[in-house]
């Protein structure tokens, strides 16, 4: 595992698809303070829960194997700003940096489910490119039952309406239930940039096609 303490917003390679061996996804990780974002980014990293975090934004770089390909996962951990607006709590560069967005709130703390929503909105409406990026929305905490603010049904429906993906999941037990949320969000990415790819293609056929029937007119 490698860290970056200064991210940059085209620091690595998109190489998902192609020739290349060894493919590369970046995943912003978003959601208020608290949630246990730093805890879901290390339990996938290390498989360990570690409970406590400091104000710390970074990259990791983690490289796994899934179906017999190295991918190389590349976690922007970003902070929720504490003094600002949730319109300030993510950047241009975020948004062009990220393949995939997990957006994260504790299902114990209904005013962070409230900035996953406001959030989820922000990227549908910042542009061409964030507007269809794959996001998974993940309700962390499911351990702590007794506390809970935020219902199963009311977390996947919001998901749903908002055309993302969705996890119940306990950073603190399972590391399984992490695993499942970064591999789907992994098929997702590759699905998106399927159909880039495909759109791309058609239109150059059209371009193709426009241009010799252009020459067949003269």
């Amino acid at each position: 595992m490698v860290v970056q303490d200064k991210p940059s917003s085209r620091q690595y390679g998109k190489t998902m698809d192609g020739n290349h061996h060894k493919a590369e996804a970046n995943i912003l990780l978003l959601g208020a303070l608290n949630v246990g974002k730093s805890a879901l980014t290390v339990r996938f990293l290390t498989r360990r829960f570690i409970g406590e975090y400091g104000d710390i934004e970074s990259i990791y770089s983690h490289i796994d194997k899934i179906d017999g390909r190295e991918i190389s996962f590349n976690i922007w951990d970003s902070l929720y700003p504490q003094s600002c607006e949730t319109t300030d709590s993510i950047s241009e560069k975020q948004l062009q940096w990220a393949d995939g967005v997990i957006l994260v709130y504790s299902i114990c703390d209904r005013s962070s489910f409230e900035v996953v929503r406001q959030q989820v909105q922000l990227i549908r409406q910042s542009g061409k490119l964030s507007a269809n990026v794959p996001i998974i929305i993940v309700g962390n905490k499911r351990d702590l039952q007794h506390q809970r603010a935020v219902s199963s049904e009311e977390g996947r429906l919001s998901a749903l309406s908002a055309d993302c993906g969705f996890f119940e999941i306990s950073a603190a037990e399972t590391y399984h239930g992490v695993l499942l949320v970064f591999h789907e969000l992994l098929d997702l990415i590759r699905e998106s940039r399927a159909v880039k790819k495909g759109v791309t293609g058609i239109k150059g056929i059209v371009r193709s096609v426009s241009a010799v029937f252009g020459k067949k007119r003269e």
